[in-house]
């Protein structure tokens, strides 16, 4: 009794699956070869961008071998090598296919003025000390922070806490800042042109803090504190050490004011 057509041609075809299988593993291999062991897709150059920070400073940084295959370039390693360059606050590192690496850097710029071996040094928003300078740059901001220890100041929850301040203070209220002084990490002080007092506290909340300065600043005061700012304290002086500002306070939320 002979087999019906269907059948035979319903079963697999063992010499057709074998080749099919060859077929892939010389594509997976070829594939392989091309991107391990050919010179198709090697490094041929290295692209530096996104900051003035010198190129030869960031490739000694990335250690990146011309001729290395591409698929090899571990992208975050380079990156992180590259960030702990000084003037390198971020950095990003990317493959261009089929030869080049691009390495993408975020410059610090300098913030703050911190007196320092009869000089100043120049920090950025995170405490990190970029170089020294014999007089204060124009545009700084000078910080003091009068529990300072040998520590690197990019240790300082203070110094963390102004850098995190003048970061999130809107440009008009930023220039007008002259000094910040970090006694704590929710106690910082501002000190604005004219010899204004600002006590701002905690780098929480800036954006409420920011807009009622807007409004007080209109009443030609020398001390606000905003540190909280629902009930902020203005006064005609700035507060000493033992006692208050002689001021009112402010109820944002109510638009009144009570004496204290």
């Amino acid at each position: 009794m002979s087999r019906p057509a269907g059948a035979a041609r319903g079963r697999p075809d063992p010499w057709k699956a074998a080749f099919i299988g060859l077929a892939a593993a010389g594509l997976i291999a070829a594939v392989a070869w091309a991107l391990l062991g050919s010179s198709f897709f090697v490094v041929r150059s290295v692209r530096v961008t996104g900051s003035a920070v010198p190129r030869a400073t960031v490739l000694a940084a990335a250690g990146i071998r011309t001729g290395t295959p591409l698929i090899r370039i571990d992208t975050s390693a380079v990156a992180r090598r590259v960030e702990r360059i000084t003037q390198v606050q971020s950095a990003r590192v990317t493959l261009a296919w089929p030869d080049a690496v691009v390495i993408w850097t975020r410059q610090r710029t300098a913030v703050f003025a911190v007196p320092a071996h009869h000089g100043y040094d120049l920090v950025d928003s995170y405490g990190v000390v970029l170089r020294w300078s014999a007089a204060q740059p124009a545009g700084l901001v000078r910080l003091t922070e009068p529990r300072r220890v040998a520590a690197p100041l990019r240790r300082s929850r203070s110094v963390l806490a102004a850098g995190a301040v003048i970061r999130k203070l809107p440009p008009w209220l930023r220039g007008r800042v002259v000094s910040v002084g970090a006694n704590g990490p929710a106690d910082i002080t501002l000190v604005l042109r004219g010899g204004i007092q600002v006590r701002w506290g905690s780098p929480a909340r800036s954006a409420a803090k920011a807009s009622e300065m807007a409004v007080l600043l209109r009443t030609k005061l020398a001390y606000y504190d905003v540190s909280d700012p629902r009930t902020a304290v203005t006064g005609r002086t700035a507060p000493s050490a033992g006692r208050t500002a002689d001021g009112h306070r402010s109820s944002q939320a109510k638009h009144s004011t009570r004496h204290t």
